[in-house]
């Protein structure tokens, strides 16, 4: 039994690797197509085609090549490598004032900080009814 385990851990390992690539691939591609959606008419036309020319290469070898981890790892690469123009509009041109506070480093985390200084320490006790 545990020889068996031993001779199927390899296998396993390979297969929760494969599977790892294929959701990064694919968790690639969905966000990539939400951030084009919202902000791609902020960047130029060809880096537009070639970010949905990697999103559609992502996509095939999802589909026709779903078991060679390599090629979907160097496939999710390009896409990477190609929205990277689309990332930086995103983050260059936030879309409303709490995105510009964040971006300012202003967001939520920061009020927090600021509000540190008046924590106050108490005790509780639960009263229950008869």
């Amino acid at each position: 039994m545990v020889r068996d385990a031993e001779m199927n851990a390899e296998e396993d390992k390979k297969l929760s690797e494969l599977v790892a690539a294929r959701n990064q691939a694919d968790g690639m591609v969905h966000s990539v197509k939400k951030s084009l959606a919202e902000f791609g008419e902020k960047i130029g036309a060809d880096e537009k085609a070639k970010i949905e020319a990697a999103m559609a290469e992502v996509e095939l070898v999802l589909k026709d090549h779903s078991d060679d981890k390599e090629k979907i790892e160097a496939a999710t690469a390009t896409l990477t490598e190609a929205s990277h123009k689309l990332a930086e509009q995103m983050y260059a041109q936030p879309t409303d004032g709490a995105a510009a506070g964040a971006a300012a480093g202003a967001g939520p985390e920061a009020e927090a900080k600021k509000d540190d200084g008046n924590v106050v320490d108490a005790e509780f006790t639960e009263v229950k009814d008869k």
